[in-house]
């Protein structure tokens, strides 16, 4: 996470017109590593569960606040924040092998990456639920019939569609490209701002709880067992 917002930041001072974040090999975002968290949170679980979710959310904040176009190319499966931060993006296109899954209640998390209220802007409160709750897996193809993606390329020419689409984009005014993100945005990114910080809150309060702590090292544990 501070590699991405690292990232963000550099490009955010650049002469770059736009961002391309996509990924290297067949996965774009596995998610949380979720051993190491709890590694880490049964070491020292107030102060840890604090700096976890400050990281999570100043990563959150870092999409919320960039000012230039971000464009996303999802050339494999996206879980949890690989997932829940798409909404933040400006455009977001993926191959037809992606999927997404943001499977928060199951593996004893609330939701993070702004979710909770983009989800269910986006793909309505029924489906938004099912995601989070249950860990529907949405497939690329869904994903774009529900608007969290905007077109789906085939996989052999998937990174020439995207790289044709964003020199294209890149043609545009600098300026004009960031005006136009600034009037789409202005008016949610207060909001957005805010339900990060409440998401975070909430996971810290989650984190720093022995109930809590519990529930995940339980989940983990079955899945250790199922492997």
């Amino acid at each position: 996470m501070k590699e991405v917002r690292r990232a963000l930041g550099n490009a955010s001072v650049d002469d770059s017109k736009l961002l391309l974040l996509s990924s290297v090999g067949s996965v774009f975002c596995s998610g949380l590593d979720y051993s190491y968290l709890i590694g880490r949170l049964s070491t020292d679980r107030r102060k840890e569960s604090t700096r976890i979710a400050e990281s999570i959310r100043d990563f959150v904040k870092a999409f919320i606040q960039f000012k230039k176009p971000i464009v996303v190319a999802i050339n494999g499966p996206a879980l949890g924040l690989g997932a829940s931060i798409l909404p933040l993006c400006d455009i977001v296109w993926a191959s037809e092998k992606a999927w997404f899954q943001t499977p928060c209640a199951t593996i004893r998390l609330t939701p993070a990456g702004c979710s909770s209220y983009t989800f269910p802007q986006i793909l309505g409160v029924a489906l938004a639920n099912e995601m989070l709750f249950c860990g529907r897996k949405l497939t690329a193809q869904e994903a774009c019939s529900r608007g969290l993606v905007s077109q789906v390329f085939w996989p052999t020419t998937f990174s020439q569609e995207v790289m044709l689409r964003v020199k294209e984009m890149a043609t545009c005014s600098a300026m004009v490209l960031e005006e136009s993100k600034y009037l789409v945005r202005s008016l949610l990114k207060s909001s957005l701002e805010g339900v990060n910080e409440k998401e975070c809150q909430m996971l810290k309060q989650l984190w720093s709880s022995s109930k809590g702590l519990d529930s995940l090292f339980s989940y983990l544990q079955d899945k250790i067992y199922e492997v």
